[in-house]
């Protein structure tokens, strides 16, 4: 810090201490009152984001783009408009690891945004373990001013250090500025300084275990099991493996797994180098709306001809109050574009472990996507799976309608089936197990036992998903009608119950579905 700069006063540094000691108990408040995190409270309520929250401009819920935002901000505040304002972009330690931070500090660098501040909140911690570079205060300066940044580091938890380098910013000219502010997470609450990222306190784990099952916990089960019976398995994590449960390969197999962090891009590389001239046999994990990000790599890794397994966890809007910046409607599209890739879409532990078991054995790029629900076990532990062949789960010759649903839609299609049964109505529900390739004799020949009728129903987007799949599969049959029951909108958070209902994908409205099928 410069010397001779003027120092606050202490009545301004109270009331700053005194604003952030209120915005803490409202947090805390609006957690206790949403049962979970506070967005739900916020996002729970009116149809758009910009409705729900009009201060809000850019939704940056998914790592690594808020500082190109910020970018972009002050392009068009410094260039277009020659306005005095100035942005202000906070940033997480973990998130750093993204690709895209170190493009936008080249932007911002390359442009002199004298009018952007980045501030980094080093608090050392990811989401699964530790950050890269903990708390090494001066590698973060020495990386930041490599960029063309004006860099201090300071205090996170002191307001006069914070307030010198805003000052400090704020008359720098032809450079960013950016804050890197050392913190840890519970300062201030007793017993809390040795907060770690210590994952699940996960025991042994049998198979089959009683009781219901989340399928991104069955992925994680299936792929230490691997693990043991072939030690040319490797597994990738993107410091998401406490959530798609890949920890448990590593507390198995700590030396065949690598850790990528929050940098979907580079993992999918990385993993593409591993599986190279089959040295390996390769799955990278992470949440599935984070695969999207890393699109172009993995088509390419189509184009290389290579053998890689990719498993996306989180789909849909029943992930409940993560928010809709974590949840994936679009993985299924976006896969199903891949030549040569087979999309399997497990719906109970047992079909899990089968499909990272074909997976792999399977050549191309696979891709398995799981769900974070506990969902019932369905099959018996001896149950037969073949990729391109679905399962008729539920049959009967007074069967009126074909319901096809994966994932938790197809339990949601099983609990309407026993509801329409009490009232005399039976329908055939499917289960397609991969959805590319398609088991299109299947499903046309249980839509033909029920009178060509079809209904799909669906946790991600019409467009491209497993309605679009049938459509395709069924174009050629004469008398066939279709339905489809699909996320439409951008969703919200909310409880997983309440999302599927309200985006009509639950047991209730496959139940109003059938019914209109008739009435029709």
């Amino acid at each position: 810090m410069a010397s001779g700069e003027p120092r606050p006063d202490q009545p301004p540094l109270q009331a700053l201490r005194d604003a952030a000691n209120r915005l803490r108990v409202r947090a805390l408040r609006a957690t206790c009152a949403a049962g979970g995190l506070p967005q739900c409270s916020l996002l729970s309520r009116g149809p758009s984001l910009h409705q729900r929250l009009p201060f809000v401009d850019v939704a940056t819920g998914s790592l690594g783009q808020g500082l190109g935002a910020a970018c972009g901000m002050a392009y068009v505040g410094k260039y277009f408009d020659k306005a005095s304002y100035r942005v202000f972009c906070l940033l997480g330690d973990g998130e750093v690891s993204e690709g895209s931070v170190w493009e936008a500090l080249a932007f911002g660098s390359h442009y002199r945004l004298d009018n952007l501040v980045a501030i980094v909140d080093v608090n050392r911690l990811g989401q699964s373990e530790a950050t890269p570079l903990c708390h090494d205060m001066e590698v973060y300066r020495r990386r930041c001013e490599a960029f063309g940044w004006n860099t201090y580091v300071v205090n996170g938890h002191a307001v006069e250090e914070l307030g010198e380098a805003l000052r400090q910013a704020a008359q720098g000219k032809g450079k960013p500025t950016a804050i890197v502010a050392k913190t840890y997470k519970g300062r201030g609450i007793p017993g809390e300084w040795a907060l770690s990222a210590a994952g699940h306190g996960l025991g042994p784990h049998g198979w089959l275990p009683a009781g219901e099952v989340a399928t991104r916990k069955a992925y994680g089960v299936a792929l230490a099991k691997l693990g043991a019976a072939n030690e040319r398995v490797v597994a990738l994590d993107g410091d998401t493996k406490n959530s798609t449960f890949s920890e448990l390969f590593k507390r198995v197999h700590p030396e065949r797994y690598i850790e990528c962090y929050i940098a979907e891009q580079n993992m999918v590389s990385v993993a593409l180098g591993c599986a190279a001239r089959d040295r390996a046999v390769v799955f990278a994990s992470t949440f599935a709306a984070f695969f999207t990000r890393a699109f172009d790599h993995i088509r390419m890794g189509a184009i290389s001809r290579t053998n890689l397994n990719l498993c996306g966890s989180h789909c849909g809007v029943s992930i409940g109050e993560d928010g809709p910046s974590q949840m994936a409607l679009e993985d299924i599209a976006m896969f199903r574009t891949i030549p040569g890739c087979t999309v399997f879409y497990p719906s109970d532990a047992v079909s899990t472990e089968r499909a990272v078991c074909l997976a792999a054995n399977t050549k191309g790029i696979c891709f398995i996507r799981t769900s974070r629900p506990e969902t019932p076990v369905i099959y018996p532990p001896e149950e037969k799976f073949e990729i391109g062949q679905a399962k008729v789960v539920r049959k009967s010759d007074a069967d009126r309608v074909t319901v096809i649903g994966a994932g938790v839609t197809l339990h949601e299609a099983l609990a309407a089936a026993d509801e329409l049964a009490k009232q005399g109505t039976h329908i055939r529900v499917i289960d397609p197990f991969t959805i590319k390739p398609l088991d299109a004799d299947t499903i046309v020949a249980s839509a033909r036992a029920t009178g060509g009728r079809i209904i799909t129903v669906e946790d991600h987007y019409r467009e491209g998903g497993i309605g679009e799949a049938v459509a395709a599969a069924v174009s050629g049959e004469p008398g066939m009608v279709l339905q489809s029951l699909a996320v439409s909108g951008v969703p919200r958070s909310g409880k997983p119950a309440e999302l599927l209902d309200l985006f009509g994908i639950s047991a209730k409205s496959i139940l109003a579905a059938v019914k209109s099928t008739f009435a029709n």
